[in-house]
């Protein structure tokens, strides 16, 4: 996760960041359209940049992408995940950061994988935040962007017993492709699927395929 929308969104992750690297750190185990994606978006990356997995929690993205043999990093807003994902991974850089401000140069990136980073941004900051990720990708680098499809959203008290303030927020597919286009991305591909039972939160996904132009 990369950021809530509340006043204090790192120190909720950093409370539940032991659990959730231990819920999520080997999720792709029993998930194949994500292995299947993440492998697409390996060979489409720009091998001459690094490539970010964005809003990284404990790094299950990048450590997938880096035996893949992708030059990847990871950056997260909670310190305590990015504590977490150093220790799983510590082969891979890990940094704290924030998408809505990137600390990069214009064009230094060589792809963004960001998973459900973006539900915890508001709708009217999305399209600001979309182009802050145009800006550090270099030309014609592609996006892997997931998020729960829906119209509304969720406010989290609790989570895993400990108190929190986090608000969850779901977008429509075509809702998220106009979000893209506004910033300037080329929307390529728009895969939706059921939530796998009994393994994670029960809502419907996307994954957009986009990039930069050339």
């Amino acid at each position: 996760m990369a950021r809530s929308t509340s006043d204090h969104p790192q120190a909720d992750y950093d409370r539940v960041a032991g659990e959730y690297a231990r819920r999520f750190a080997n999720e792709f185990d029993q998930k194949p359209l994500e292995r299947e994606l993440l492998a697409r978006f390996a060979k489409e990356v720009d091998q001459h940049h690094p490539v970010c997995d964005l809003g990284c929690g404990p790094g299950q993205v990048a450590r997938y992408l880096h035996n893949l043999g992708v030059d990847v990093f990871g950056i997260d807003l909670s310190m305590e995940l990015v504590r977490c994902a150093r220790e799983l991974s510590a082969h891979i850089e890990f940094r704290q950061g924030d998408m809505r401000a990137l600390d990069a140069e214009d064009g230094s990136w060589g792809g963004i994988a960001a998973f459900y980073s973006i539900i915890h941004i508001s709708r009217e900051g999305v399209t600001d935040t979309l182009r802050e990720l145009l800006r550090v990708l270099c030309a014609g680098a592609p996006l892997l962007l997931s998020f729960h499809i829906g119209a509304d959203s969720l406010h989290l008290d609790e989570l895993w017993g400990e108190e929190v303030s986090v608000d969850m927020i779901f977008f429509q597919p075509a809702e998220m492709r106009e979000y893209l286009s506004e910033a300037g991305f080329i929307v390529e591909d728009i895969i939706e699927r059921e939530p796998y039972p009994d393994i994670e939160y029960q809502r419907r996904r996307a994954y957009i395929f986009a990039r930069k132009p050339q």
